[in-house]
């Protein structure tokens, strides 16, 4: 019987040190979903994915041996298959391997209607195909850099002996005003003692209340959920829903604060090159070709720690028009502000400290 075995653990053999036996993996046998069928009159050719690695698997097929060529031969982008064949190694080649199939059967069968092609889509156009935009290379990379992150962020703080509490995503609670709530109900009036709860419930905004109090029971420990603001700004900078990272450290200073900060956002930065290099490689090639030296550029750097108001005093001097160009002491900083701070005076990441406590919460 073949193996039965990912494109991801294929990817990898090739990518070993190890010689391969030659009866080690020599049968293979496949499941995924057909990305393009080029259909020749003797040999043809299938690039199929499973959804276990960034690149495809070519399948290699041809009248001689397939009983079923001329069905397979008009399977359409999208179709679900199943494929036997014999794994074969291909360094000189595009591929680092193909497999000479021996077998291929439809499992689910997609027809002309389906609407993904091998071309690039725009991400409005994907936005109308939700349930499909995950199949295409831009969002299966997100979705899985996405996935790699939150295990980075989870195996820096276990190791460095936090406790991962889970706070409540319904609450009574508005963690000092962290912004406005989504009212969570089950009724249409404005009488909340008949309502579920008895009481006023949202959303929650932060899970900063019951993170406190662990702390004062486990010294270190971290949230990582959900958080949900009712804003109404439609900036990048915005969202209704997210996740956020809110750890809690008893018998911490800002200084021991900023440490972590600054070792967790390179621990995740190391984690996902190391973990997800096609992905990253396709961002930077076809997304933004700046990214890699950004993101290496952070990895390098030592964050830079700078109050308020020396801030204050850099862009008093700063020979550049800001569009909120008077600066004094008491504002609140813009976007443009930091980036000007972070961009062209430090070149790279900013702790700023020692705000105003007016104009904080």
């Amino acid at each position: 019987m073949p193996s039965e075995i990912s494109i991801r653990e294929l990817y990898k053999l090739t990518k070993s040190e190890v010689e391969l036996e030659k009866d080690q993996v020599e049968y293979v046998q496949l499941q995924g979903w057909i990305r393009s069928n080029r259909a020749g009159k003797n040999v043809s050719f299938i690039e199929m994915n499973d959804g276990t690695y960034f690149q495809s698997a070519q399948i290699v097929y041809d009248a001689n041996t397939l009983h079923n060529y001329d069905e397979v031969a008009k399977f359409l982008t999208g179709t679900a298959i199943s494929v036997i064949g014999r794994f074969v190694l291909t360094p000189k080649a595009k591929q680092p391997f193909e497999i000479q199939a021996t077998e291929i059967n439809c499992e689910g069968k997609a027809d002309q209607s389906y609407p993904l092609q091998k071309k690039r889509h725009s991400l409005e156009y994907l936005r109308e195909i939700a349930h499909l935009r995950p199949r295409t290379n831009t969002l299966s990379a997100v979705f899985r850099v996405r996935s790699v992150l939150a295990m980075a962020i989870h195996t820096f703080f276990q190791e460095q002996g936090f406790v991962y509490v889970n706070t409540p995503i319904i609450t009574g609670a508005d963690a000092e005003g962290a912004g406005e709530t989504f009212t969570v109900t089950t009724n249409n009036g404005q009488n909340y003692a008949d309502d579920f709860f008895g009481k006023h419930a949202s959303l929650t905004v932060s899970g900063q209340l019951q993170a406190e109090a662990f702390a004062l029971a486990f010294r270190d420990i971290y949230t990582f959920g959900p958080t949900f603001r009712a804003e109404e700004s439609n900036t990048t900078t915005h969202a209704a829903e997210f996740w956020m990272i809110e750890p809690e450290m008893a018998f911490a200073d800002l200084e021991f604060t900023m440490d972590v900060i600054e070792d967790m956002i390179k621990y995740c930065i190391d984690y996902v090159l190391e973990m997800c290099p096609e992905e990253m490689n396709f961002f930077n090639t076809r997304i933004d070709n700046s990214l890699l030296d950004r993101l290496n550029n952070v990895r390098k750097s030592v964050f830079r720690r700078m109050t308020y108001t020396e801030a204050i005093d850099i862009l008093k001097k700063a020979d550049v028009h800001f569009e909120n160009n008077k600066i004094v002491w008491g504002m609140d900083l813009n976007t443009e502000h930091e980036r000007y701070l972070t961009d062209k005076v430090v070149k790279g990441p900013v702790f700023l400290t020692d705000y105003p406590a007016e104009i904080k919460a």
